[in-house]
């Protein structure tokens, strides 16, 4: 049961931040998933992987998993690097 603890990136359809502050701790799948052969849904046993806990920082979310004895693993944010630019500079 390996967690993983990560913070949200910047959704593609929109241009806002909202959900990208908080660090999120989700569990690893045990076992693949199953194909059911009557509907050809999929399925699994595992219901850890339809939990999600969000934190307020890393060390809170480390804090969690240490106390609980899970093994985890942080994905590191990479942050955005924003070239400032003004309208005038199109005509330079």
């Amino acid at each position: 049961m390996l967690a993983r603890i990560y913070r949200p990136s910047k959704t593609a359809m929109q241009s806002g931040r909202m959900g990208t502050r908080r660090w999120r701790l989700e569990f690893a799948p045990d076992k693949p998933r199953t194909i059911d052969p009557l509907m050809g849904w999929t399925s699994s046993a595992d219901t850890r992987t339809q939990l999600r806990l969000e934190f307020d920082s890393e060390e809170a979310a480390t804090a969690y998993c240490e106390k609980r004895n899970i093994p985890y693993e942080i994905e590191e944010p990479r942050e955005r690097h924003i070239q400032p630019k003004a309208y005038a500079d199109n005509f330079r």
